[in-house]
């Protein structure tokens, strides 16, 4: 299940840079090239083309201002956007040190912040780019670039191997910082979204352990009144005539009376039966038990099963019976004709699939399904039309029964020209068959 979730949106793993981060990060950045031109002006008395370097500073200012009236601060930008600001950053960098002395100026290092930050926000790809946009940027400035600033009269060159070794020193750090920024920032984020994913199968298991609180309380509950209702019927049919249509009624209801003591019965022996020799069930037998008590409902059900010999045989288990009831209960609901039900079997898994020729599943809830309070279907329902019907619990307790047992559960719609909706349960063959002696 926790693999399931990590499945969800893989391409997209939490990586988005808010734009408040940049414009905040950007601000200390001009703080500090403006601080570092005022006292190489000022305090030092060493020139440089004062004007020029402040312009280059002051379009990081509007940039920053530009951004904030353009966007909320929560606003969290795109790859693109992101790769593109950062890549700003990086030539407006490069074109203050071209006016300060190029790789020369020991604030070169600076480089590397760009870079550090996609690695730990953008994809791999991406980083790659800024990098090489980096690299060839450092290589121009070992060449071209302005003066370093010094005393006044005086001139400082640095010999061009000094240069070489700064620009191979940086080239080596945007590598390895990239790359390890980039494999803690990974690591970081799937440790997130796997103590994300255990909530959330920790919130489902909670709820199901309330429901069943719920369901037997409601087993309970609905005991006497069922008894009463039985025994009204019971002196109904000794009073009523030997025929007729009033007798057929009476005689219809006691047998629906007779259903729901059954299937309080079930929920209120779930998971507590101790398996004996006389529990064991094959898939047909399964297949049979779970679709008998469905044929009568104006939907044709067919079933079929293949699979090497031989035929897998588990011992009989009610949450995989109410699981599967269920499914095949909301494939009826949904279907126009016919419902099919197919079993197959390998050495190594058992599969069964539950298939309908109605509407399908809707496209809002299609990824969502099996969550707690959300409706499957649309309004196409053919019954539980009545009100508070539909809440949405039924698929979720029987994956979350399902799931207990080691099936894997998957959701999709027929691929068209075919209609309906699918639903694929798959059990390694040796859980299957767990239990039996």
């Amino acid at each position: 299940m926790v693999s399931d979730v990590l499945r969800i949106r893989p391409e997209r793993r939490a990586r988005n840079l808010r734009v408040d981060t940049l414009v905040r990060l950007r601000w200390l950045a001009v703080f500090g090239q403006s601080s570092a031109v005022l006292v190489t002006f000022v305090v030092l008395d060493f020139p440089l083309p004062i004007w020029a370097a402040f312009f280059t500073i002051a379009c990081s200012a509007w940039l920053n201002i530009g951004l904030r009236l353009r966007f909320p601060v929560s606003h969290r930008l795109g790859d693109g956007p992101a790769f593109l600001l950062l890549t700003y950053d990086v030539l407006q960098l490069s074109l203050l040190l071209f006016l300060t002395g190029g790789l020369e100026n020991p604030f070169a290092v600076l480089f590397l912040a760009p870079v550090m930050i996609s690695a730990v926000s953008l994809p791999g790809q991406k980083t790659a780019w800024l990098a090489g946009c980096m690299v060839l940027a450092a290589t121009f400035l070992s060449v071209e670039h302005m003066p370093l600033p010094w005393y006044r009269g005086q001139k400082l060159e640095l010999p061009f191997l000094y240069v070489g070794g700064i620009w191979s020193a940086l080239v080596l750090g945007a590598a390895f910082i990239g790359t390890y920024a980039s494999r803690v920032a990974n690591e970081a984020r799937e440790l997130s979204e796997a103590l994300t994913a255990a909530e959330l199968v920790l919130a489902r298991e909670q709820h199901l352990t309330q429901l069943d609180g719920l369901a037997a309380a409601a087993a309970h509950e609905l005991g006497t009144p069922l008894a009463t209702i039985t025994l009204v019927l019971k002196e109904l049919l000794r009073i009523a005539p030997e025929s007729g249509e009033i007798r057929d009624d009476i005689e219809l209801l006691s047998q629906e009376a007779q259903r729901c003591r059954t299937i309080l019965s079930k929920i209120a022996s779930l998971g507590t039966e101790e398996p004996s020799l006389l529990d064991e069930m094959s898939v047909a037998h399964l297949l049979e038990e779970v679709v008998g008590p469905q044929r009568d409902f104006g939907t044709k059900v067919v079933t079929a099963h293949t699979g090497e010999r031989p035929e897998p045989v588990c011992i009989r288990n009610p949450g995989i019976l109410y699981g599967l009831g269920n499914l095949v209960e909301n494939a009826i609901d949904f279907s126009l004709v016919e419902v099919r039900i197919e079993a197959s079997w390998t050495q190594d898994h058992v599969r069964i699939s539950i298939a309908d020729d109605g509407p399908g599943f809707s496209s809002d809830v299609l990824t969502r399904l099996g969550e707690p309070y959300v409706t499957t279907r649309g309004p196409q329902r053919k019954s539980k039309s009545d009100e508070g019907a539909g809440l949405g619990l039924g698929l979720f307790i029987a994956k979350t029964l399902l799931e207990r047992s080691g099936a894997t559960v998957s959701t999709t719609n027929a691929i068209p020209p075919e209609f309906g909706a699918r639903v694929i349960v798959v059990w390694p063959r040796s859980v299957f068959e767990r239990g039996r002696s």
